[in-house]
C-alpha cells in the first residue's frame, strides 16, 4: 500500500475561485492539491451552451492572466477555454472526478492535521480550503413525477426541443435563456412562474425580448402559478384561478440551485440560524469557526447564491493563502 499524500493545503472544488487558490498557493511556494468531483471548472460547464456572462472579460480573470473575449460579454466556451489555459499555464495540480467524502479533524499539527478521504484515495493536510459554489443541488418541484426522464434540472442545448411541447419553470436568467433558445427552435414553449413577472435581475440585454415574446403570444406564461403534476404527455397547472391541464413532452426546471452546506456542517463549521445559513467566518481571513479550514467563493454566502460572484470574490484566494502563511 503507497503511503499518504501529504500537502501543506487540499483545495476542495476546481472552479474558477479553486484555481485562483491553488494559484496563490504555488506563488507562496506551499504545496497544495485542487480536488474536483466532476470536470475542470464543472458548475461553468453545466451552464447552457450558449450563455453569456453578465460580467466583461477582465472581471473573470484570475491569477494575472488576461482574458481576451471577441465579444462585449464573454461565452461559455470562451470561459472554459480561458480556464484551461489558466490551468496548463500554472501547471495547477488538481484531480478531476475525485469527489472528497469526508474531512477528519486528527488534532495534529503540520501536514498531519487534517485527513481527507475521497472516492480515489486519501490525502493529509495542514490547511483545507472550500470551494465548492452552489451548482450541485438543485431545488426540488417537490411534485409527483419529477423523476420522469422528461424532466431536467440541467438545461444546456436548444436543438433536443425543437418543435416539441416544452415548459419551462422559473423567472430567472436560466429559465428566460431555455425559454427563448428553445422557442427559436421550433419548440412551443410555455412559461410557469411562481411570481407575478420576469426576475427584475435576469440580463438587462436579455429581459425586454422575453417580455416581448410573452405579450405578443409566442411564448405562453403562467404567472403566479405552478407545476403541481407532470406525467408522460402532459402537466398539472395551478393557476390562480384553476388546475389546467397542458400536453408536454419536456419540461425544463429551471428552479436554481443551493450549495452544500451539510458538508461543512459534517466537517463542523457552523451556519446561521436565519435562513440565509452562512457559515461563520472571519472575514479578513476567512478562516471558519474551525481552525485551518476556509472557505472562498460563492460558498461563503450560504443559502444567499447572488451575493458572490467570480469577479468579487476572486480576493478570497489571496486573503487566505496570506493567512495560511501567517500561521504556518
Amino acid at each position: 500500500m503507497s503511503s499518504i499524500q501529504r500537502y501543506d493545503v487540499i483545495i476542495i472544488g476546481g472552479g474558477p475561485i479553486g484555481l485562483a487558490c491553488g494559484i496563490e498557493a504555488s506563488k507562496r511556494n506551499l504545496s497544495y492539491l485542487i480536488l474536483e468531483k466532476g470536470c475542470l471548472v464543472n458548475s461553468l460547464y453545466h451552464y447552457p451552451a450558449n450563455m453569456t456572462f453578465f460580467s466583461t472579460s477582465e472581471r473573470l480573470e484570475i491569477g494575472g492572466i488576461p482574458f481576451v473575449s471577441n465579444n462585449p460579454k464573454p461565452t461559455r466556451s470562451e470561459a472554459l477555454e480561458y480556464y484551461r489555459r489558466v490551468t496548463v499555464s500554472y501547471k495547477l495540480n488538481i484531480h478531476l472526478y475525485e469527489e472528497v467524502l469526508s474531512v477528519t479533524n486528527n488534532d495534529q499539527t503540520n501536514n498531519d492535521r487534517f485527513t481527507v478521504t475521497t472516492s480515489r484515495s486519501v490525502y493529509q493536510s495542514g490547511y483545507i480550503v472550500i470551494s465548492t459554489g452552489f451548482y450541485d443541488i438543485p431545488y426540488l418541484l417537490q411534485v409527483p413525477g419529477e423523476d420522469l426522464p422528461k424532466l431536467t434540472h440541467y438545461y444546456q442545448d436548444p436543438h433536443p426541443y425543437a418543435f416539441q411541447k416544452v415548459i419551462v419553470t422559473g423567472a430567472q436568467n436560466s429559465a428566460v435563456d431555455a425559454a427563448l433558445e428553445t422557442w427559436r427552435k421550433g419548440a412551443e414553449v410555455t412559461m410557469v412562474v411562481r411570481e407575478p413577472e420576469i426576475g427584475a435581475r435576469v440580463k438587462y440585454w436579455v429581459r425586454p425580448d422575453i417580455i416581448n415574446r410573452i405579450e405578443e403570444g409566442s411564448i405562453k406564461a403562467y404567472f403566479n402559478s405552478r407545476l403541481i403534476a407532470i406525467r408522460e404527455q402532459e402537466v398539472d397547472i395551478q393557476t390562480p384561478d384553476r388546475v389546467i391541464t397542458l400536453a408536454n413532452e419536456w419540461v425544463i426546471a429551471a428552479t436554481g440551485y443551493q450549495p452544500n452546506l451539510d458538508f461543512l456542517s459534517r466537517i463542523g463549521i457552523e451556519l446561521s440560524d436565519d435562513a440565509s445559513r452562512c457559515p461563520v467566518l472571519n472575514e479578513e481571513t476567512h478562516e471558519t469557526n474551525v481552525a485551518h479550514i476556509y472557505l472562498a467563493g460563492v460558498i461563503c454566502g450560504g443559502m444567499n447564491t447572488h451575493r458572490l460572484f467570480i469577479e468579487n470574490s476572486r480576493v478570497h484566494a489571496e486573503k487566505i493563502m496570506n493567512a495560511i502563511v501567517r500561521s504556518m
